[in-house]
């Protein structure tokens, strides 16, 4: 039972990997397609947190006189990376409205085929 628990993030991660696949992939509306990259961005960042956790480590840092052996630590490097790519991510999303913005103002629509037509 220990097992299945301890890969219930990986499922919810699986999940929310295809959920934010589809909605790039899958839907016409630019809007929809950012809020899908939003979610597929989200889930990638939550598969680095999720597999840089470690049961019974504490932070690599020495308290008192107390030496644990190394693998009592937990890595900060993931969570350190991700909190980079959460920075990269807001950056993405502000720019990708931009864009958005200018397109509804340009063609009056945020539909993906319409805009291509109207384009060609």
């Amino acid at each position: 039972m220990e097992e299945i628990a301890a890969r219930f993030p990986y499922w919810f991660i699986g999940l929310l990997l295809a959920i934010g696949l589809y909605g790039m992939i899958g839907k016409r509306s630019l809007v929809k397609k950012l809020i899908g990259l939003n979610i597929f961005q989200s889930s990638i960042i939550l598969f680095f947190v999720a597999s840089g956790l470690k049961h019974g480590a504490s932070v690599p840092i020495l308290q008192h006189e107390h030496h644990p052996i190394a693998q009592d630590y937990l890595n900060p490097l993931p969570h350190v990376l991700m909190l980079t790519a959460i920075v990269v991510s807001v950056a993405v999303t502000g720019v990708a409205l931009s864009f958005l913005v200018k397109i509804h103002h340009e063609f009056k629509n945020e539909d993906e085929e319409t805009i291509l037509e109207q384009l060609g």
